[in-house]
């Protein structure tokens, strides 16, 4: 019941009271997101989401464009300004993923929407995932944030998806405040770590013939 109807109820009322009421934090972004870091000011970006469907991600844009000398974007490290790591260290650049929520494409408790080149290396486990909508803080976030392992965070994403319920979701809410206002596990040059994930899978693949952690 709870994860059928309720949540998704949850998801509109909250998500919708909160574009409303931070909509002058918004604007205040917009502008200075624009001024800082140029435009498009939203970064968009196809993920999967419940049963694997793709859409679109919001966020804002934490990099500029700043290209070398042959018109090719320089590297993220150096793109990624001091505003930029602001906006990811206290989660500023997540916000239009309340959006996201509204519409029905995420909820505000789940895993993480990782990238869709990431859907061949998950293990038959970790595809578990897929089966409920993505979120904007998940149990895997508020236990290490970019920091935590692969294997490690994507064991919490499924154990998540088997403990989901009202308690659970609480649980998150309130660790994320603890972890957003502490800045816990924070990693805001996040490129080379989430570049490694298909690597390290497939290398494993290679190697073994297996997605699954190796055996000590």
């Amino acid at each position: 019941m709870y994860n059928k109807v309720i949540k998704r109820l949850l998801d509109i009322i909250i998500s919708g009271v909160a574009l409303i009421l931070l909509s002058p934090v918004y604007l205040v972004l917009f502008i200075l997101v624009r001024t800082k870091l140029g435009s498009p000011v939203i970064f968009r970006q196809e993920r999967p989401g419940r049963g694997e469907k793709i859409f679109t991600l919001c966020k804002f844009r934490t990099m500029t464009d700043e290209k070398d000398a042959d018109g090719n974007l320089l590297p993220d490290t150096v793109r990624l300004t001091k505003f930029g790591s602001m906006l990811r260290s206290t989660s500023l650049d997540e916000l239009p993923e309340l959006w996201n929520i509204f519409k029905g494409d995420m909820s505000l408790i789940g895993p993480r929407p990782l990238l869709v080149k990431y859907l061949p290396y998950y293990t038959e486990e970790e595809k578990l995932r897929h089966t409920v909508r993505p979120g904007l803080t998940g149990l895997a976030q508020v236990s290490g944030r970019n920091l935590l392992e692969w294997d490690k965070r994507l064991a919490k994403d499924v154990e998540y998806v088997e403990n989901l319920s009202f308690l659970m979701d609480i649980k998150v809410i309130f660790l994320t405040i603890k972890v957003v206002l502490h800045h816990d596990g924070v990693e805001v040059d996040t490129t080379k770590k989430e570049t490694n994930f298909a690597v390290e899978r497939q290398e494993r693949l290679d190697r073994t013939g297996s997605l699954y952690p190796e055996k000590e």
